[in-house]
């Protein structure tokens, strides 16, 4: 397995006393040429596990093995090795790249900062290839991101992101600031591209209709848990948490006589700060059921295996007949057509 993390934790301190726990206790696999998928509403905890992973940040507990290495036990020489085989693609190209810096530099620079470079030919020699993987012509290295599109910007990070041939990229909502006509293609050139050089991503996103085309596997979150995970066929067909099937049942879909469900979910989200007791989501299940509310659920296998990845689910519902039933009634509705 290339990225294993295991019971990732990251909780933030809160001046006054108490701690945010952003992230409490994630657990996922992705191998090489998979796409592990996020989702979640916001402030689920997605976007912290991507800085995680780039050690943007520091974990409070748990552990993110890559390769076979404990990555939070490097030493400095270690970590500048890992960075160059986990890049990251952000969400706002217009913000992650350099407005004073010419794509020449901005393609150069991670090759240059890790001794890459080379002679100044094989430099350029370089620099063209990744334009050409990108789909942008050679012109493109004398001129400055304003010049360029949105969807031709975020090939430049796309670019970027390849210079140093990583084995993993973290994609953060890699199409949500693009027009929608320009999604499909950047989401092509994705998916090109790992079928190329054999990559893999970890997608953070909240377009499900993205992630049920582009991923692999995907893991649902909710308040910095992992509410269901699995195969992506398995999560988007057979969904078995509620809150899952509350995502999926209120996504709009390109029909015009589609109703989105009303009612799935209710209430608001908690706090990060104080989350409920057992259960994160059971004061907005409408199923909940009193040990929902004093006892967390463990995550239990769902029954066969894609490719190795169990399908998983955390809830007090799947544990006995009458809860089963109530489960398949929720479904049955939540994927009502």
């Amino acid at each position: 397995m290339l990225l294993e993390v295991q019971d990732l934790k990251k909780h933030f301190p809160v001046r006054g006393g108490g701690l945010v726990r952003a992230v409490d206790g994630v657990s996922f696999a992705v191998d090489a040429g998979q796409t592990f998928a996020l989702v979640g509403e916001s402030g689920c905890g997605k976007t912290t596990i991507a800085r995680l992973l780039l050690l943007l940040e520091k974990p409070t507990g748990g552990a993110i093995r890559f390769d076979g290495q404990d990555v939070l036990r490097l030493n400095r020489q270690g970590v500048q090795g890992y960075r160059r085989q986990v890049q990251a693609v952000f969400q706002d190209p217009s913000s992650s790249l350099n407005p004073r810096l010419k794509v020449r530099m901005l393609l150069a620079e991670p090759l240059l900062a890790h001794g890459f470079g080379g002679d100044r030919a094989a430099l350029q020699h370089r620099l063209l290839e990744l334009l050409e993987i990108v789909g942008l012509p050679p012109g493109a290295l004398e001129l400055y991101p304003h010049e360029f599109s949105g969807g031709q910007r975020q090939r430049i990070a796309v670019a970027r992101a390849l210079a140093l041939q990583p084995k993993l990229i973290v994609l953060d909502e890699p199409t949500s600031a693009l027009d929608v006509s320009i999604r499909a293609q950047i989401v092509n050139l994705l998916s090109d591209i790992q079928r190329s050089f054999g990559l893999a991503y970890v997608v953070i996103a909240h377009d499900l209709a993205l992630v049920e085309h582009f991923s692999s596997a995907v893991g649902v979150m909710y308040l910095g848990a992992m509410a269901e995970s699995g195969p992506s066929d398995a999560v988007f067909g057979a969904p078995r948490h509620p809150y899952t099937q509350a995502l999926l049942g209120s996504a709009p879909r390109p029909d015009p006589d589609h109703q989105p469900a009303e009612g799935l979910i209710v209430g608001e989200i908690g706090s990060a700060l104080a989350p409920p007791s057992g259960c994160r989501f059971h004061p907005r299940c409408p199923h909940a059921m009193p040990v929902c509310a004093q006892q967390a659920p463990a995550m239990l296998a769902m029954g066969g295996r894609d490719a190795g990845l169990a399908h998983l689910a955390a809830c007090h519902l799947l544990g006995g007949g009458q809860a089963t039933a109530s489960a398949a009634r929720w479904h049955e509705v939540a994927t009502m057509p």
